[in-house]
């Protein structure tokens, strides 16, 4: 009766090591899962177009802070409906994300496993989207890192800069409401709000 006991101590003794090891394992095998996480993947997982979809306070470059939904992901940048303020779609460059805050449980979904994206997205860059609006003739309004807002319509959008026509916000683009054009490289940019309603691609 006695080595009974024993063996049953010493086979629980092993399936709590066993139990231990694995647990071992599994948390070392998501420490390495989430260590090849990107922010692309982690944003990805927050993005909707309903109202279901969580509000995130994000911290962008030239000290602004803006709560808004995340609507779309690009190969490095954000598309984001603001919840307040004036109407207009965001484009963020990833660059010009400094912080993002949101409820944990959130937190901890935007950690889950991403879908694999699809080689459409891996396309979509910036500048592929400022090419877009380009296309539209779209009002923007550029926010440059160092703060300064140029409001106006992109003519081009290059490799690694756009070429605005200055004008006034909500007025059309025609000559002689242009007060005058910058090239902006896009490192410069912090975001791009979009002016109507129009959904970003």
């Amino acid at each position: 009766m006695r080595w009974d006991r024993f063996f049953d101590d010493l086979e629980d003794q092993l399936a709590s090591e066993w139990e231990a090891e694995r647990a071992a394992l599994d948390t070392e095998a998501e420490r390495l899962r989430l260590s090849r996480v990107a922010l692309h993947e982690r944003l990805s997982l927050l993005t909707g177009r309903d109202a279901a979809a969580p509000v995130i306070s994000i911290e962008l470059s030239g000290d602004t802070t803006l709560r808004a939904t995340v609507t779309g992901i690009g190969a490095d940048w954000v598309a984001l409906q603001p919840v307040e303020g004036r109407p207009g779609a965001l484009v963020v460059p990833f660059a010009g994300i400094v912080g993002i805050g949101m409820p944990h449980h959130d937190l901890l979904r935007s950690a889950r496993p991403a879908p694999p994206r699809s080689a459409l997205t891996e396309r979509m860059t910036f500048g592929f989207v400022l090419r877009d609006l380009v296309r539209r003739r779209a009002g923007v309004a550029v926010h440059l890192t160092t703060g300064r807002v140029l409001t106006g319509t992109i003519d081009r959008a290059g490799a690694d800069h756009l070429d605005l026509a200055l004008h006034d916000p909500g007025t059309p683009r025609h000559a002689d409401a242009i007060a005058g054009h910058r090239i902006v490289p896009f490192s410069a940019v912090a975001w791009v709000r979009v002016e109507g309603s129009a959904p970003i691609l």
